[in-house]
């Protein structure tokens, strides 16, 4: 099928330009000025953007955790993405201690298979490097199943947690096969005990969930998994960096050429601490890990992208409902499920946040949504870019509509959003999927099963 987009500003990383993109199956074939070629569809995309569709380098469908699991499983989850603009999401399948790698990713193919809407790939968590044929398992992926970036963690322990000689061993294997070891870097060692002191002193309130996160711990955390990297000779990928402190450990280590890399996410650049003093409960909609921080760190993080100290924006989309499951904890902070939703909204709230108010450029949007993550986990140039060649995944995004986000009209399936009432500028209206129609005018027009997996190639930000 033929699809001719006419009339629109197209929009990437490195481009502003008014031209038309034909679409003949999966790809983009031609781009140029006033094109007249018969076509299948013809899309009018006069007065509104033509941008590369979002790439969400950090997602949890169908995640258990905490005794339960997460809401939105790979149909919702990816429906709901796809209203945001979002074309691509990168999802983490999980070694539980003990467990075979290669096991690990069969499972999260089964929880995919069948059910996404658009594209996917996978990180692997590792939890267990300790026996021989794990480091096999881990060459394997990287080497045949496209599987390139892997988790590793400093906090839950008991669960997640691993040790420094575990990410160090985990870095020299992939850094030298050309892998990437993303890093939930908190002392969580240390947190555990400031958790189980507010716990004897009777402090049960959701707001003690951030009270026992230090920012100082997440500097900790970052500080460490840099230096480890270093001396490994690897890069590293600090996900979900929420505060200043945390930065400063970033920035310094880019100033002095380290290859480190790190993502923020929505929540952290337009939440802060003062909601979970809420009432009724209600700060549990977000307990979510990082916390989030005092409302100042908003300012460095916006500078951070704006600088390159942070390269990307993703959502860590891991919703829980309110009722039911963020209320296994109202007795206690330390079991509510951490995790928010946010897949849908991504694209929106940093091209209202970010081009709208004058903090980044309508390019900076795009690199920071699409074509960074694109670049850092080996899908460039198939995906994060319009050019001949690329994916036709492909955005008609309408910079001047407004919209206001809330549970009553979003697609994720959660009974709250943690942006109820925001009002936004900058709304996607089409969505291309590898040439396919997943969303026109704000519709859904595509199908479970229509996303595919992604292998990804090694890595291409050094």
């Amino acid at each position: 099928m033929k699809t001719l987009i006419k009339n629109g500003r197209v929009i990437t990383a490195v481009d502003d330009y008014y031209g038309d993109i034909l679409v003949d199956g999966e790809f983009i074939t031609l781009i140029g000025k006033s094109l007249d070629i018969a076509a299948d569809k013809v899309i009018d995309a006069k007065d509104k953007l033509v941008i590369p569709g979002g790439i969400d380098a950090h997602t949890h469908m169908d995640m258990p955790f905490g005794g339960t699991t997460s809401a939105d499983d790979f149909r919702t989850g990816t429906l709901a993405a796809a209203h945001g603009g979002t074309t691509t999401i990168i999802d983490f399948a999980i070694q539980t201690k003990g467990t075979s790698i290669v096991d690990a990713l069969d499972t999260w193919h089964s929880k995919a298979q069948g059910k996404a809407s658009i594209d996917y790939a996978f990180h692997m968590i590792v939890t267990d490097l300790s026996k021989a044929e794990h480091l096999e398992e881990v060459k394997r992926l990287i080497d045949r199943e496209g599987v390139t970036s892997f988790k590793m963690f400093m906090a839950y322990p008991g669960v997640l947690l691993v040790d420094d000689a575990t990410i160090f061993r985990a870095m020299s294997l992939a850094g030298a096969r050309g892998g990437l070891i993303c890093m939930h870097a908190e002392n969580g060692v240390v947190i555990n005990e400031i958790i189980r002191q507010a716990l004897a002193e009777g402090r049960t309130a959701p707001k003690f969930h951030a009270l026992t996160r230090p920012t100082k711990a997440e500097a900790e955390g970052v500080n460490r998994s840099i230096a480890l990297a270093e001396m490994a000779e690897s890069p590293v990928y600090i996900v979900h960096l929420s505060c200043h402190d945390a930065l400063k450990k970033v920035k310094e280590a880019r100033d002095n050429g380290i290859p480190a890399f790190a993502e923020t996410c929505p929540q952290y650049l337009f939440l802060d601490y003062s909601y979970y003093e809420k009432e009724n409960f209600e700060g549990a909609k977000y307990v979510m890990t990082p916390p989030l921080r005092e409302k100042w760190n908003q300012d460095e993080l916006w500078t951070g992208l704006k600088m390159n100290d942070l390269q990307l924006v993703s959502t860590d989309h891991c919703p829980f409902c309110f009722k039911e499951q963020k209320e296994l904890g109202r007795d206690d902070f330390s079991k509510i499920p951490n995790g928010a939703p946010g897949v849908e909204n991504r694209m929106s709230l940093i091209y209202n946040g970010g081009v709208a108010q004058g903090r980044i450029s309508v390019n900076r949007f795009v690199e920071i949504t699409s074509t960074s993550a694109a670049k850092i986990f080996g899908l460039f140039p198939r995906k994060g870019t319009i050019a001949v060649g690329s994916d036709a995944d492909i955005v008609i995004f309408d910079p001047k509509k407004k919209m206001t986000i809330s549970a009553k009209n979003h697609h994720m399936n959660v009974d709250y959003n943690s942006y109820e009432g925001m009002e936004v500028v900058g709304v996607t209206d089409t969505v291309l999927s590898r040439g396919k129609l997943v969303i026109e005018n704000g519709k859904y027009v595509g199908k479970a099963g229509d996303g595919q997996f992604l292998k990804r190639s090694t890595v291409q930000l050094r």
